[in-house]
């Protein structure tokens, strides 16, 4: 059975763990802890907030992961508004891969961006 927290987990491949925590911890206006998972990986955790099993971090794993703008799945980060982070993402070296899009029945908005790694990651909003 399917829980109600989904994701349980996400991983976004960086290839410069320092360079990825400092795009995302500027574009989201949070702190990312970093965390030594094992030898070969490192991470740096998004806050979970009120949803414990719902987090997730930038990893970098160079055996088992790439970044990817145009490959795989796609993890949409949830946030309160999309727009100044689509006029941040260019400045921290990121850009805006699909702008603002409105979902219909009022759902909210949504965008893609590309982060300083070469990522694809989606944001929404629910307004």
């Amino acid at each position: 059975m399917l829980k109600p927290n989904v994701p349980a987990w996400f991983e976004i491949p960086a290839r410069d763990l320092d360079r990825a925590q400092a795009f995302y911890q500027t574009l989201l206006g949070v702190a990312l802890k970093r965390e030594r998972f094992s030898e070969d990986i490192d991470q740096a955790i998004f806050p979970a907030g009120d949803k414990p099993n719902a987090a997730g971090a930038l990893v970098r794993w160079d055996e088992v992961y790439a970044p990817s703008e145009s490959g795989g799945s796609i993890v949409y980060l949830n946030v309160d508004d999309i727009r100044p982070l689509l006029q941040r993402a260019p400045e921290l070296g990121g850009a805006v891969l699909l702008p603002l899009t409105e979902l219909h029945d009022n759902i909210g908005v949504f965008a893609h961006i590309r982060d300083s790694e070469g990522n694809r990651v989606g944001l929404f909003s629910p307004h």
